[in-house]
């Protein structure tokens, strides 16, 4: 027998998710919802209610037992009840947000009260129902719930394949100053002997140096890469052109250098600016003639090597100091790439958190499927000094910090949760009411998906005052 009492029946003809759209594509994975009530009644009613193609729904009557299946299964959505014996379904609520806020959370109870509600929406859920509860409400809050993770799993997929599509020879981005760094790569690429790149720490200078090897002429050849800043200066010419034996103490046998092992292919010089003036001057020797000399043989040798040359320096100022050949630099700065930092490239943030959220998701083994929306925020907001390799290196601190399949600020290294804007947790400082308005507005925002329409009816005003208040904060925030 079902008990009526607990539920509001609408017309029985009304489809079970009215109003909402449910297709599921052929390749999405089921949405699962777990309901976790100490009524076995009640849970057969959910169960009953909610039953629809796409969707898995799981149930527990113990409020432990259902925490754990929570944690375990990951479900997009949970539905608990609020008074349970052991556990509390706020005492669960709390928990499950702690470990992964990308789970919705519906609140049931049958003693309703404005406190516990407004304590329920702060502490992460993002409805609470009373009972009896409307089948017809139920219905359609969970059928938006679920519409708005299938979007959500659309949207990763497209995210996944806008990556794929934007990448060139494995470097990432759309924006204007990348797509004209890409145009140059591909003007240079055929004809280059030697060229310069140019650009801040982790701006992908070898990445473009391997773009040119795959895309000259001899991308069969070797792809070889001295790094002069960690070259002692007094091998500086051996570790290049090679030694024959007896040329000095140690040499006990010939051993080639870097541009003979570079024969047929291409050699990146990076960070070229911490070379010795003295091997500069032997270096544009090379450049012109396409020869070398081993140290200690009087023999001169024939290489065919592309030369790409990179660095972080000001090579005009350094020249100008008396810090690098005048004649070096004009030869190498005859074809320049310059880098653009990623601050300047904002717009390309968002490809490239999803380009290492795929890789790193792969290498630990982990469903990582997106990052929170305040992530985003406070990553879009961060000047990133370290470009593309600090990026890299934060989502792979994430990556593995992450429990769940959301990456959220509480995984970003600790000068990020910093950033987190004051008054969001308890120990915060006494802030404004309006304050709390904004903040409270984001976080609902961030619980419903970014869906504005939905989080409005949830904070209870119109869509203009919610678009006020996120304007507000974003004001706030460029102050």
């Amino acid at each position: 027998m079902l008990r009526r009492d607990l539920f509001v029946f609408a017309d029985a003809e009304r489809p079970r998710f009215p109003n909402v759209a449910m297709t599921k594509t052929p390749d999405a994975p089921p949405i699962t919802l777990v309901a976790v009530d100490d009524d076995p009644l009640t849970l057969d009613l959910i169960k009953a209610a909610l039953t629809q193609e796409g969707v898995e729904i799981l149930t527990s009557s113990d409020a432990e037992t259902g925490l754990n299946l929570i944690l375990r299964r990951r479900p997009k959505i949970a539905i608990l009840d609020l008074v349970m014996p052991k556990l509390s379904g706020m005492q669960v609520l709390e928990r499950v947000v702690e470990i992964d806020a990308s789970i919705d959370v519906i609140l049931l109870t049958g003693h309703y009260s404005t406190d516990s509600a407004v304590e329920a929406i702060q502490k992460g859920a993002c409805d609470y129902l009373t009972k009896p509860i409307s089948i017809e409400k139920l219905r359609e809050r969970i059928g938006s719930l679920i519409a708005d993770a299938r979007k959500r799993q659309r949207a990763v997929q497209l995210e996944r394949e806008l990556v794929e599509a934007v990448q060139f020879e494995g470097i990432v981005g759309q924006s204007p100053l990348m797509l004209e760094v890409f145009a140059r790569i591909r003007r240079i690429a055929p004809h280059f002997r030697t060229v310069l790149v140019t650009g801040s720490t982790g701006t992908g200078k070898e990445l473009v140096a391997r773009a040119l090897h795959r895309l000259s002429p001899t991308p069969s050849g070797p792809f070889v890469v001295c790094n002069c800043a960690a070259v002692v200066e007094t091998l500086f010419e051996s570790e290049l052109f090679g030694y024959v034996k007896g040329a000095f103490t140690g040499a006990t046998q010939d051993k080639i250098g870097m541009f003979e092992y570079a024969h047929g292919g291409t050699l990146l010089l990076d960070e070229i600016g911490e070379m010795p003036l003295a091997t500069q001057t032997k270096l544009l020797r090379v450049l012109q003639d396409q020869e070398i000399q081993r140290v200690g043989s009087p023999v001169a040798r024939k290489v065919d090597v592309r030369v790409v040359a990179a660095t972080h320096r000001d090579l005009a100022a350094e020249v100008a100091e008396k810090k690098f050949r005048e004649a070096l630099y004009y030869r190498l700065c005859m074809i320049e790439i310059r880098l653009p930092r990623l601050a300047d490239r904002k717009e390309d943030l968002p490809l490239l958190e999803r380009y290492f959220l795929e890789r790193f998701s792969a290498q630990y083994n982990k469903p990582l499927a997106r990052l929170t929306h305040r992530a985003q925020v406070i990553l879009g907001r961060y000047s990133w000094p370290g470009n593309v390799r600090e990026l890299e290196n934060v989502l792979g601190h994430a990556c593995m910090m992450v429990d769940g399949d959301a990456v959220d600020v509480r995984d970003l290294p600790e000068r990020f949760q910093a950033a987190v804007p004051k008054g969001a947790g308890e120990d915060s400082e006494l802030i404004t009411l309006e304050e709390v308005q904004r903040h409270h507005a984001l976080r609902v925002l961030e619980r419903v998906g970014g869906n504005k329409v939905q989080a409005a009816e949830i904070l209870g005003v119109s869509r203009a005052t919610l678009y006020r208040l996120l304007a507000e904060n974003e004001a706030q925030a460029s102050e």
